[in-house]
């Protein structure tokens, strides 16, 4: 009986394990004029539970506005505003979002960005490879820059690996209780 207590307990934490949520992924953006912003829509998709992370210095703000207010750069009108010099992004919701630099004329120069977000998180750290999740954006008249384009959480790529470890010591120690 203590052996199958034992085995049903270690089938439990393995199946847990591998059938953990998926991993979500952080964005980083450098936030600033004379940045292209059209390098974040090569193959990095947004999913739900992505952050999106702006980096920036002082005199530039991260709004997140309307389609119309994206495309006009109408200013004033901004569902959410920060001007901290790190603003996280929480990708909540599926479709598109919109951010702008609500500084009169950073807009027009180029500071906007529009995300297409899909439906959910992959184990991978990113989204769906489907071409619903691939961002849309709108470069700036200059160069791109090297560090404008997302990176990985190391993370979100390390969670599976850490959850294995987690789950074989968990394994080890009730069995060693248990003996």
């Amino acid at each position: 009986m203590a052996n199958l207590s034992i085995l049903v307990g270690c089938l439990a934490i393995i199946f847990f394990t591998v059938v953990a949520p998926a991993s979500s992924a952080t964005h980083s953006v450098e936030w600033s004029l004379g940045k292209d912003y059209s390098s974040l829509a090569t193959g990095k998709p947004y999913a739900i539970g992505d952050t999106i992370v702006f980096n920036y210095g002082a005199g530039h703000t991260v709004d997140e506005v309307s389609e119309s207010d994206y495309k006009s750069c109408t200013l004033g009108n901004s569902i959410s505003s920060d001007s901290s010099g790190t603003t996280s992004i929480a990708l909540k919701t599926a479709g598109s979002h919109y951010f702008i630099c609500a500084i009169p004329g950073h807009c027009a120069g180029g500071m906007k960005l529009s995300v297409n977000v899909g439906a959910a998180a992959s184990s991978d750290g990113g989204g769906d490879s489907g071409g619903s999740t691939t961002p849309k954006t709108t470069p700036s008249p200059t160069t791109e820059s090297r560090k404008a384009a997302p990176a990985a959480s190391a993370t979100a790529v390390l969670k599976p690996f850490k959850a294995l470890v987690v789950t074989c010591v968990v394994v080890l120690l009730y069995a060693l209780a248990l003996s």
